[in-house]
Formats: C-alpha cells, sequence, structure tokens
C-alpha cells in the first residue's frame, strides 16, 4: 500500500565491517572497466547469478543529517551498493544478467570455488 511519501534508504554493511547509510540513492554514473561475478540475494536464496558491474559508481542521496550529496564507489562496494540501490528501484540482480545468462543454484557455484577479486 503506497502511503504518498516518496523515501527509500539503502544499508550496507562491506566486508570490513563499515556500515554505509544512503537516504533516496540515485546511481547517476558508471564508470571503469566492467566485470562480471556471481551475486546471491535473498529474493532467490538457492540460486547464484553473474552480473556485469562497472568498477566505479557515482551515487546522488542524502545524507542523515538531510544534506545532498555524491560520493563515489568503488569496485567490491560499488557491486554491493549497487545491488541494494536496484531493490529501492525495483530491480533485482536477474534483471542486470546478460542475456542467455541463467542463475545456477547455490551448490553447484559454490564448486565454482569463485570469491570476488579486487
Amino acid at each position: 500500500m503506497a502511503i504518498g511519501v516518496d523515501r527509500a534508504a539503502a544499508i550496507v554493511r562491506t566486508p570490513d565491517g563499515e556500515t554505509i547509510t544512503l537516504l533516496n540513492p540515485t546511481i547517476i554514473e558508471s564508470a571503469g572497466e566492467v566485470d562480471e561475478h556471481y551475486e546471491g540475494c535473498l529474493s532467490f536464496f538457492d540460486v547464484r547469478g553473474q552480473v556485469p558491474c562497472a568498477h566505479i559508481i557515482h551515487v546522488e542521496h542524502t545524507t542523515v543529517d538531510g544534506d545532498t550529496k555524491i560520493t563515489v564507489f568503488h569496485r567490491g562496494v560499488a557491486r554491493l551498493v549497487r545491488h541494494e540501490v536496484d531493490h529501492l528501484h525495483g530491480l533485482l540482480y536477474t534483471d542486470r544478467m546478460r542475456a542467455g545468462v541463467t542463475p545456477i543454484p547455490v551448490e553447484q557455484y559454490r564448486g565454482t570455488g569463485t570469491t570476488w577479486k579486487y
């Protein structure tokens, strides 16, 4: 049910334990090399899919103090932030997969021994 309030929040925890809070975030630019890594999601907890992602994204957002700013994220953190911001805009990682590429069972993914390397 919509209540007529246009607000969104993404909370991202980095592998280093940093918490990133983005209010009303929008990706305004993608740059740099694009790579493809497996991603998972609680929306599809039993599969993983290869998703292309730019190494650099620029995100316009509001801070907890109410200021609007642009923050630049790189590599793995860019991928994490993009994934969460996409959710706020109604996209899932499967929407970003290349045509003809399908998710694989998590058991098969574990067998690849593939982790994000940046």
